[in-house]
Formats: structure tokens, C-alpha cells, sequence
């Protein structure tokens, strides 16, 4: 176990460093500059030439890829040209919206998705199995952004449940706070519900056919002994998969959902940065969004070793 996670911690390593070369050079190939976007059209050429030198535009590319790499390790994510505070305290104070609204949704579709899932595979080619495919397919067919519309027409406008929009703060308490974020995570979770339901569906029905599930049928074991006993624990590897990949989009890709419903998260500070040509904010955000991608396939890497013994012994 321990050769298996030093493994995938060396690869972790590689992939980060990758990526942050990545970031860094596609976000500075962008075409504006940010001291010219800040002084506007008519600003003279050594104001502007002033201003590159004390946001620290002015080195070689090389040396501030460096500066801003090196700063990140430390916990030092740059200065924001716009608000001019460090960017780790809009980070701070962003993280606390989008952290929790993406373990909300994901719960959510957790939650929704096990149960169907495990139905619809207990009960192949009934009714209920094809009406639950159907919902599912409708699921993922509709667009996030509609359906988060619709659920403020309906609960917001219409039944006045919810706010239409913004975030109460968790100073408020935290029921209050999970309140402004129902809206948008059950909007976020309704797709990856869906998805996860027919991965589980699929993953149970092929586990349910192998000859494992068939000897232990023989010894006696009930359909659904078989299948909450033995069956569940075996299928569960591409269903973590798909839990991992799915908490890594809601942490990083809810800036849609987040602009929707006026959340100051992370996704709706990446946009402001985009417009505002902040772009130490854009590299560092991003950055951090991937490091968070990267490290929970690296924790879904290691719930396989823990699932499937026959992991760690092919390392």
C-alpha cells in the first residue's frame, strides 16, 4: 500500500507542475495588458511602463513564473491588481461559499443517485427501471443554468421559499446560510444525480452477473442479500471514480451557477478577474481549482487501493 501511494503521490507531484506551467503561460498569452486596461486608452507610456513595474509585470516571463510558482507554495497567491489586497483573502472569503455548495450538491446527488441507482439495478427491464432511465436521461439532457431559471421562477418568484439570488453569510447561522445555497446546489446536483444513477445502475447489473454473486446465490443468499452483501462493495470502483470527478466539476465549475444566482464564489471571482484583466487573480484561482481536482483523484486513487486489494498488489 504504501509503494501504491508513493506512486501516485510522485505522479500528483508531476501533474501539478505541468499544470501550473500550463495556467501560467495560457493566461499570459491572453492579448490586453492589465496596466493599460487600468490607466485606459489615453494614459501616457511611462505612467503605464510605472504602473507594469509595481504590479511586477515588467520581468522576463521565466522570473515571474517562478516568483508566482515559488509564492504558491508558500501559501503566497500574489497581490490582486484590482482590489489590491492579497489574493488569498478574496480566496478565503470565496472558498466559504464554494466549498460548501459543492459538498451540498454533491451529498445531494449522492443521495438521489445511490438509491435510484441500486433500484433501477434490482428491478432490470421493469417499469420502474425504464422510468427511472428516462428521468435520468432527462437529467443530464437539460441544461444546469435552465433549470437553475426555473427552479427561481417556481420557489423564488412564484412560492417565495428561497431568495431569488445572493448569499445571506454564515454570520447569519448556518441554516440560513445552507438556505442561500439550496437553489443552486440542487440545480448543480440534478445532472450529476443523474449521471452517477446509471453509472451505479450499470456497474451493479455487471457485478450482479459475475460468479461470485452466482455462488453466493447457491449457498442461499436472497437477490438482495446478494446484492447489498457482495455486489455493492464490488461496484462501487467506477461509481468513486465518478464521485471524484464530479466534486472536482461542482468545486470548479459552477461559475455559471454561481453568476445565476449572484453567488460570491470562487467561479464568479475567476469571471470578475477575466473582465477586470486581473490576471494574478485568474492564475492563482485556477490554480488552486486544479491542485484541488488533482489531490481528490489522488484520494479517489487511494479509496481504489482500499475497495480493490488488487490494485496495490499489481505496484
Amino acid at each position: 500500500m504504501l509503494r501504491y501511494t508513493l506512486v501516485r503521490f510522485l505522479s500528483l507531484c508531476v501533474t501539478l507542475v505541468a499544470a501550473s506551467l500550463v495556467v501560467f503561460l495560457v493566461v499570459e498569452i491572453i492579448p490586453g495588458d492589465p496596466a493599460s486596461f487600468m490607466l485606459g486608452l489615453n494614459a501616457e507610456p511611462d505612467t503605464v511602463a510605472a504602473l507594469r513595474k509595481e504590479l511586477g509585470l515588467s520581468g522576463s516571463l521565466g522570473s515571474r513564473y517562478l516568483d508566482w510558482a515559488g509564492g504558491m507554495m508558500v501559501g503566497d497567491f500574489g497581490r490582486s491588481y484590482t482590489y489590491r489586497v492579497p489574493v488569498a483573502e478574496l480566496v478565503v472569503a470565496r472558498i466559504q461559499v464554494s466549498l460548501p455548495l459543492a459538498f451540498y450538491a454533491l451529498l445531494l446527488s449522492t443521495a438521489i443517485a445511490f438509491p435510484v441507482g441500486i433500484m433501477a439495478a434490482s428491478r432490470r427491464g421493469s417499469i420502474l427501471d425504464i422510468g427511472i432511465m428516462g428521468s435520468t436521461q432527462l437529467g443530464i439532457a437539460v441544461p444546469n443554468f435552465w433549470f437553475a431559471m426555473l427552479l427561481v421562477l417556481v420557489f423564488a418568484v412564484g412560492l417565495r421559499w428561497f431568495a431569488a439570488g445572493g448569499f445571506a453569510g454564515w454570520d447569519q447561522g448556518v441554516l440560513v446560510g445552507l438556505k442561500s445555497l439550496t437553489l443552486p446546489a440542487i440545480a448543480l446536483a440534478v445532472t450529476q444525480a443523474s449521471i452517477l444513477a446509471r453509472v451505479m445502475r450499470s456497474a451493479l447489473i455487471d457485478t450482479l452477473g459475475q460468479d461470485f454473486i452466482r455462488t453466493a446465490r447457491a449457498k442461499g443468499l436472497t437477490r438482495r442479500q446478494a446484492l447489498t452483501r457482495h455486489a455493492l462493495r464490488n461496484a462501487l470502483i467506477p461509481v468513486l471514480t465518478i464521485i471524484g470527478l464530479q466534486f472536482s466539476f461542482l468545486l470548479a465549475g459552477a461559475i455559471i451557477i454561481e453568476n445565476v444566482f449572484f453567488l460570491p464564489g470562487l467561479g464568479r471571482l475567476i469571471f470578475q478577474g477575466i473582465t477586470q484583466r486581473d490576471l494574478i487573480v485568474v492564475e492563482s484561482v485556477v490554480m488552486l481549482l486544479v491542485f484541488a481536482v488533482i489531490v481528490v483523484n489522488f484520494l479517489v486513487d487511494i479509496a481504489y487501493a482500499l475497495v480493490d486489494p488488487r490494485l496495490r498488489i499489481r505496484q
